[in-house]
């Protein structure tokens, strides 16, 4: 492999991990004010069926990314208005939204499967697309993987720099410190599920528009669990759940490398590589065996390993809260 087509290779991990560091980031806000959506995968598959069809039917991207983000908003609504309002299980709601969007996805859409659509506009930025390696990879791509990188950016400084962000972990943390201190903890908890939802919505209609482009029945089926993994591995930073997003990509890159060089194992048996790589990153992440790793380190190196290796969900998430 030369020098071109590794930088093609990168520039393509950097493409197909783009969805799903949008999807990460949406759900880490929705985590971070309390409430776990487990609609994702339902979500990205209706998103990503009705996104394409709007799109093909009018001739234009941007409408099927709208109607990807209703979608998401949608369905998140629903998990906020059972969870919030109706004080009925998060975890149910969201369980039984992904085999619906599953179902409805496959059905509506199976008039539209291996069609021609639109596609999003290629758009490389002047100057910066020129620099020696990094230009290529991250600066000469198309809007998705630049609002990928803008949300990194953008969710981690809201998070961590504002006051809104304050008030956002707040309710995901101490719900009923925020309340005393005037936060409206319900009504954040509803912004914030319909915000990300919002987001996931965009990230399903991005691969079917952009890095999967076109329709069939279970196109990204899993994509939505392995959102939802990502967001735990990555401690529920969006910086750290983007380099999460980033190695899936790459396992999965090496998977096609490995399945091209080595054409008589079974395709199965690379495809299932990223998978397993999750599960044994998840696994690392909640394990006493981790912990023990840890303390045989040098003391130096326990503290920020800790912080790499270690991490732990908003303190009330998933605990639906009750003013007064």
């Amino acid at each position: 492999m030369n020098n071109a087509q590794l930088i093609a290779v990168l520039a393509s991990i950097v493409l197909q991990a783009s969805p799903l560091i949008i999807a990460v980031c949406g759900e880490i806000l929705t985590e971070r004010s309390g409430v776990v959506n487990l609609s994702l995968d339902g979500t990205m598959l209706m998103a990503a069926m009705t996104g394409f069809v709007v799109g093909m039917l009018t001739n234009n991207v941007w409408a099927g990314f709208a109607v990807g983000a209703l979608v998401g908003a949608i369905f998140a609504s629903i998990v906020a208005f059972g969870s919030i309002r109706l004080n009925q299980s998060q975890v149910a709601i969201g369980f039984v939204l992904t085999l619906l969007g599953d179902d409805l996805s496959a059905f509506l859409g199976q008039n539209y499967t291996r069609m021609k659509g639109v596609t999003v506009p290629h758009y490389g930025i002047p100057i910066l697309k020129d620099i020696p390696v990094i230009g290529p990879i991250f600066f000469n791509q198309d809007i998705v993987v630049y609002f990928a990188m803008f949300l990194i950016v953008g969710t981690w400084w809201w998070l961590n720099k504002t006051q809104p962000g304050l008030k956002l972990r707040g309710s995901g943390e101490r719900p009923t410190a925020a309340f005393a201190r005037g936060v409206d903890v319900n009504r954040l908890r509803y912004v914030y599920t319909i915000l990300g939802g919002a987001l996931v919505g965009i990230a399903g209609a991005a691969y079917s528009l952009d890095v999967k482009i076109g329709w069939s029945d279970g196109h990204i089926r899993g994509m939505g669990w392995i959102a939802l993994a990502i967001v735990i591995f990555g401690g529920w930073s969006p910086i750290r759940g983007a380099f999460g997003a980033l190695l899936f990509g790459a396992t999965k890159a090496l998977a096609t490398i490995l399945q091209r060089a080595f054409p008589e194992v079974s395709v199965v048996a690379f495809n299932s590589i990223p998978w397993l790589l999750m599960i044994l990153v998840l696994l690392a992440v909640g394990s006493d065996y981790t912990e023990r790793g840890i303390k045989a380190m040098p003391k130096s190196w326990q503290q920020p390993l800790r912080r790499v290796l270690r991490v732990s969900p908003p303190m009330a998430l998933g605990t639906p809260f009750k003013e007064g």
